[in-house]
């Protein structure tokens, strides 16, 4: 007997859908037994849309990420890019639950030529004049920044304790901005 698809059942559907699961359970919670419960389907039905759990995490990381670069609008220098893509990764971050830890375990969703997706990540800093790997290198600092950062703000204990010893938001601000200005500092020296 031949296996049918799901009705109406698609990746975009069940990305939505995970996000979904994600904001009510959290990431240690977020199963394809849970996640074909909420589509109405049984569990083998999930894997003609998506490999596995991994990529699925990759999916949604990857959707994380557009909207960062999507709310980071190019800019007159690399400079003031870094801090607007920096902003706004933090922000894209904090608007799922557990949103920076989906994105620090999360791998690529499909195989990709490697070389292809440094040109599409590196291409906002290309365009304003840094070579490729000078792009991916501060694209990688400013990342790990928001995700780091981030990770203390979505730990409420932590989260509580630096707001009673600094102001969270200009710190990260100033960190951001210390960071970029760093980043310039260190082409100019090479």
């Amino acid at each position: 007997m031949a296996q049918t698809l799901a009705p109406g059942l698609d990746r975009d559907r069940l990305v939505a859908a995970a996000f979904a699961q994600l904001e009510e359970d959290g990431l240690d919670r977020l199963s394809m037994r849970r996640l074909a419960s909420r589509l109405g389907v049984q569990a083998p039905a999930l894997y003609w849309h998506i490999g596995d759990k991994a990529e699925l995490l990759g999916l949604m990381a990857r959707e994380i990420y557009a909207a960062a670069y999507a709310d980071a609008p190019i800019a007159g220098h690399w400079q003031d890019w870094l801090r607007r893509f920096g902003r706004a990764l933090r922000s894209s971050f904090a608007a799922r639950r557990d949103g920076a830890r989906l994105c620090a375990v999360a791998r690529p969703p499909t195989p990709t030529d490697p070389a292809a997706h440094a040109d599409r990540i590196a291409a906002p800093l290309t365009a304003l004049g840094l070579d490729e790997s000078r792009a991916l290198l501060c694209q990688a600092a400013v990342i790990s920044f928001a995700l780091g950062w981030e990770s203390f703000e979505a730990n409420g204990p932590m989260r509580d304790f630096l707001r009673e010893i600094m102001d969270f938001d200009a710190s990260f601000e100033k960190g951001l901005d210390a960071l970029v200005r760093g980043l310039a500092t260190a082409r100019e020296e090479t």
